[in-house]
C-alpha cells in the first residue's frame, strides 16, 4: 500500500471507510484510487464507496472545504450557503457534514429540514440571495450512486472555470479528519412552504376538472408535488403507492429513470385503472417531470421533446411579447420554428441546464429533451420537475374545458410545421474517446439516403468542453455525443416530414418513423 493512500485510509472520519479500504487488494485500491471525482454536467457523481473515486464522507467533507475556500476567495467569505439531501444511501451524513464544514468556516448555513426535492434547494439559493447551494443527490442514477450538485450566485448551476478552480482548491484541503466542523440546526419548513406556493400560483387557467395519476419513483419528491398540486386546485390525484414512498434502493424499478422504457409502467397501469386525464412521473430528485397521455393505442409518455413544446407554447402564451425560450443542441428543432410564430426570440444552448439558464435576457421558458423544464427561470433558475408537473396540469385542465387534448394540440403542431418525430439511442461503451475519434476521421456524407452537411462541435480547450457532431439533412438531423454522466454515447435522431392536412398525419408518421429506424441502424453500428 503507497503512503498517499495509507495516509488517506488515516485521516478518513469514517470508521467504516477506513476498514472498508482496509480490506481491498492492490489491485482494488488502485482502481479506489484511480482519479478522485470531478464536476461533471451535475457536479460530483459516483458510486457510495470509500476511496477518492467514490462518493464518501471523506470526499465531501474536502469538497465542501475547497468549495468554502473558493467563495471566500471570491469574496464571499461568512455568506449564506443553503444545502439539502435527497433520501438516497449517505445523503444525511453527507449533507449534514458538508453543513458542519461551512458552518466552522464562518458562513451562514441554512441546512433543509429532511429530504426534499432538489428545485427546493435552487428556489432557495435565490430566494435567500445565497453565495451558494449544496444539493446531495444522483437524481436518476442506479440506487447505488450519490453525488454532490452546487448551485451558484443567482441560482444556476456552477460552470467553468469555476468547476475548475473549486477542483484546484480541494487538492489543496489536507486529510478529511483535520477538517474543522460545527453543528448545525436544521432549518423550519419555511421554505419549504415558500416554494409551494410559489408552484401554486403558476396556473393561467381556472380549470382543474382533471384527474392526475402520480409517482415520485421511490424519491423524494411525492409529497412536495402533491403539497403544490392541491395548493393550485388539483384535488382529484391517484399516487402510486409502492412507489410513493422515499426509498434509496428503488425497489420496484431497475433504473430510477423515468425516460428509460418500462420504468413508467405502473403510472401508465394508475392512469388506465382511474380514467385519469394525465400520467406523471418525477424522477427521485424530482427536477424532472416526464408526462403520459392517452394515444389512440393506449398510455403512453410523451418524449422530453413533446412536453417541451407543449410548455414552451403554454408559457409564451401570457409572456410579454419576444420573450425568450431556448432548448439545447441535443433537442428538437420544433421550438426553434414554434418561437417566432408566437413572437418570441429562441436560443439554442450546449447540453445541460448550466448553459439554458444562462441562455439570454427575457428568458421565461426553457427545456432540453431528457425531460427536464425550467417553467419560472425569475424563481428557479434550473429544472423543475414539480412546477413542470403543476404547468403541464394546468394546459391539461384547461384544454380539457373545450373538449380538446395534448394530442390534439401536437397535431396542430404537425400542420403548421411539418410533423417532427424523434428518438434517442443510448449505447453504454467502454471506448467513447476512441469511437468518437474514429467519427470524426471517417464521418458519413449521407444517412437515410439524404446528404448530410456535419458540424463539428469539439471544443476540448475551452471552458464549454464541448465533444459533439451534428449531422443535418434534408429531412434528417443526427446529433452524437457521449453523455455527461454515465459511460454512455448518445444518439438524438430527428426526422420532420411536411403535413398539409389531418388526414396525412398518419402516413407522415409512418414514413418519418421508417427513416429514423435507418437512423438508428448507423447509431447502432458506429
Amino acid at each position: 500500500m503507497n503512503k498517499a493512500v495509507q495516509d488517506w485510509i488515516n485521516s478518513d472520519p469514517d470508521p467504516a471507510s477506513q476498514e472498508e479500504l482496509e480490506r481491498l487488494t492492490e489491485t482494488e485500491l488502485a482502481e479506489r484510487f484511480s482519479s478522485p471525482l470531478t464536476f461533471g454536467t451535475a457536479g460530483l457523481r459516483g458510486p457510495v464507496r470509500a476511496g477518492t473515486h467514490g462518493m464518501n464522507l471523506a470526499v465531501v467533507i474536502r469538497t465542501t472545504a475547497g468549495l468554502g475556500s473558493w467563495l471566500s476567495a471570491h469574496g464571499h467569505g461568512g455568506s449564506r450557503v443553503v444545502v439539502g439531501r435527497d433520501a438516497r444511501h449517505g445523503s444525511e451524513a453527507f449533507a449534514t457534514a458538508a453543513a458542519e464544514v461551512l458552518a466552522a468556516a464562518g458562513f451562514e448555513v441554512i441546512l433543509l429540514p429532511r429530504p426534499l426535492p432538489t428545485p427546493v434547494v435552487a428556489f432557495a439559493v435565490r430566494r435567500l440571495a445565497a453565495s451558494a447551494g449544496i444539493q446531495i443527490t444522483a437524481s436518476h442514477n442506479p440506487a447505488t450512486d450519490n453525488g454532490y450538485k452546487v448551485y451558484l450566485d443567482g441560482g444556476s448551476q456552477l460552470v467553468s472555470p469555476a468547476d475548475r478552480e473549486i477542483e484546484s482548491a480541494i487538492t489543496r484541503v489536507g486529510g478529511a479528519s483535520d477538517v474543522p466542523r460545527t453543528a448545525v440546526k436544521s432549518a423550519d419548513n419555511t421554505l419549504v412552504e415558500q416554494y409551494v406556493s410559489r408552484v401554486a400560483a403558476l396556473p393561467h387557467g381556472s380549470a382543474r376538472n382533471i384527474r392526475i395519476a402520480l409517482t415520485p419513483l421511490h424519491g423524494v419528491g411525492g409529497e412536495t408535488a402533491l403539497s403544490a398540486l392541491q395548493a393550485a386546485g388539483f384535488t382529484d390525484i391517484h399516487v402510486v403507492a409502492e412507489q410513493f414512498d422515499p426509498d434509496p434502493n428503488f425497489p420496484t424499478v431497475t433504473f430510477p429513470n423515468p425516460e428509460e422504457p418500462g420504468v413508467a409502467d405502473a403510472v401508465l397501469a394508475l392512469a388506465e385503472k382511474v380514467n385519469a386525464d394525465l400520467a406523471i412521473a418525477l424522477d427521485p430528485d424530482a427536477d424532472r417531470c416526464a408526462v403520459g397521455i392517452r394515444d389512440s393505442e393506449g398510455w403512453r409518455m410523451l418524449r422530453g421533446d413533446e412536453t417541451g413544446v407543449l410548455l414552451a407554447d403554454h408559457v409564451v402564451s401570457i409572456a410579454p411579447p419576444n420573450s425568450l425560450v431556448a432548448t439545447t443542441i441535443v433537442s428538437s428543432t420544433l421550438l426553434s420554428k414554434l418561437a417566432p410564430a408566437r413572437g418570441a426570440r429562441f436560443a439554442c444552448t450546449l447540453t445541460g441546464f448550466k448553459w439554458l439558464t444562462r441562455a439570454g435576457d427575457g428568458l421565461v421558458y426553457a427545456y432540453e429533451e431528457a425531460i427536464g423544464h425550467c417553467v419560472d427561470p425569475d424563481v428557479v433558475r434550473d429544472k423543475d420537475g414539480i412546477s413542470a408537473a403543476v404547468l403541464v396540469s394546468d394546459l391539461v385542465a384547461t384544454l380539457a374545458e373545450t373538449n380538446r387534448t395534448l394530442l390534439d394540440v401536437l397535431g396542430d403542431y404537425a400542420l403548421e410545421f411539418g410533423y417532427h418525430h424523434g428518438d434517442q439511442v443510448s449505447r453504454r461503451v467502454a471506448d467513447i474517446s476512441a469511437r468518437m475519434r474514429r467519427l470524426r476521421a471517417n464521418p458519413p456524407v449521407e444517412l437515410a439516403g439524404e446528404k448530410v452537411v456535419v458540424e463539428d462541435l469539439f471544443l476540448p480547450e475551452s471552458p464549454l468542453h464541448t465533444d459533439a457532431m451534428v449531422f443535418t439533412g434534408a429531412t434528417t438531423r443526427v446529433v452524437v455525443r457521449p453523455s455527461g454522466t454515465e459511460p454512455k454515447l448518445k444518439f438524438y435522431l430527428e426526422v420532420v416530414i411536411p403535413v398539409n392536412n389531418r388526414s396525412e398525419l398518419a402516413e407522415a408518421q409512418a414514413a418519418a418513423k421508417a427513416r429514423a429506424e435507418k437512423l438508428r441502424a448507423f447509431a447502432m453500428n458506429l
